[in-house]
């Protein structure tokens, strides 16, 4: 039987949409092409565009850094012997699953990690600093991610381990880890070449700051701090580029991005330095595109209020 919806409800529902936002399904990876990055409905992928900006905002932004330089910390090719970018690989069922010993092993999921022989870690052939592998399993549409991961004789060693499946928005424990600081997937929030090259990101990016509150708000579900200033960013803090910034005027690779930066915003994710905003390495970034987000600083982004954005489940 049909069913006739009155003028007055369509504008209702209609003015609800802009309000709290809308949500689209990120870019599949190609090697990847059935399984989703997450439902549509998922944080990483509902706009934020429409959204008022938040109370405190001019306040959380100085202490992230108003004059500081937004800096694309990924791209091709090395730096100081090292590979710029959070690399990910693409496994399957026939990946041979290897146990892994955690440093936090109490918030980590303590399974087997499907981990290619020549696994992809943050730093390249030198590794350092976070040592983050990625793992997406195209058979089952998981993802894997690893914090500090090294191999030593005693077997795989990591810092923390979570499993996400990509088929839902369940999210961690409530004060749990993961392999980020927030306790977030990292790979959602990565700008990635295949998209760029489509010419859309249609999910929020990962970024960081240099210090944090005691406190994370949804969907991050950890802190990594021991201050309660109120004037310092809780995990998961949302951020936006502001409407008024003109990403015409950035070269194509660039744009791409920042029109992300304006749709779905940014997560604060980690510890880091200020705005440095994360995406897998791979050849054919443009250096020189990314470069020019140098010329955007703190004062071209503002503090989104969250609070009517629906949370999956509740």
């Amino acid at each position: 039987m049909k069913r006739f919806i009155s003028v007055s409800t369509l504008i209702a529902t209609l003015s609800a949409a802009l309000l709290t936002g809308s949500s689209a399904q990120a870019l599949r990876l190609p090697a990847a092409r059935h399984c989703p990055v997450f439902p549509a409905t998922n944080a990483w992928n509902q706009r934020v565009d429409k959204l008022p900006v938040a109370s405190d905002s001019a306040q959380l932004i100085a202490s992230i850094g108003v004059n500081a330089s937004v800096h694309a910390d990924f791209g091709s090719g090395t730096w100081a012997g090292s590979t710029i970018g959070i690399p990910f690989d693409v496994v399957s069922r026939k990946t041979h699953r290897s146990r892994v010993g955690f440093a936090y092993a109490d918030e980590s999921d303590r399974v087997r990690y499907p981990i290619p022989r020549h696994v992809h870690i943050e730093g390249g052939r030198h590794p350092s600093g976070d040592r983050h592998a990625l793992l997406v399993d195209k058979s089952s549409c998981r993802l894997y991610e690893l914090y500090d991961l090294r191999h030593t004789r005693h077997g795989w060693r990591a810092g923390s381990g979570a499993v996400w499946n990509l088929r839902s928005n369940h999210l961690r424990h409530a004060g749990w880890t993961s392999a980020d600081a927030a306790g977030l997937p990292i790979f959602p929030g990565l700008a990635r070449w295949d998209e760029v090259k489509r010419g859309v990101i249609n999910h929020a990016l990962r970024f960081t700051a240099p210090e944090t509150r005691r406190a994370y708000v949804y969907p991050a579900r950890h802190y990594a701090s021991s201050s309660n200033d109120p004037s310092l960013p809780p995990m998961g803090l949302r951020v936006r580029l502001k409407a008024r910034v003109n990403v015409a005027s950035f070269p194509r690779q660039a744009r791409v991005v920042l029109r992300a930066m304006q749709r779905y915003g940014m997560i604060l994710a980690d510890n880091g330095l200020p705005w440095y905003v994360s995406g897998a390495p791979n050849k054919h970034w443009s250096n020189d595109a990314l470069h020019s987000f140098d010329r955007l600083t703190g004062a071209d982004f503002e503090v989104v209020d969250t609070a009517s954005l629906p949370e999956p489940g509740k």
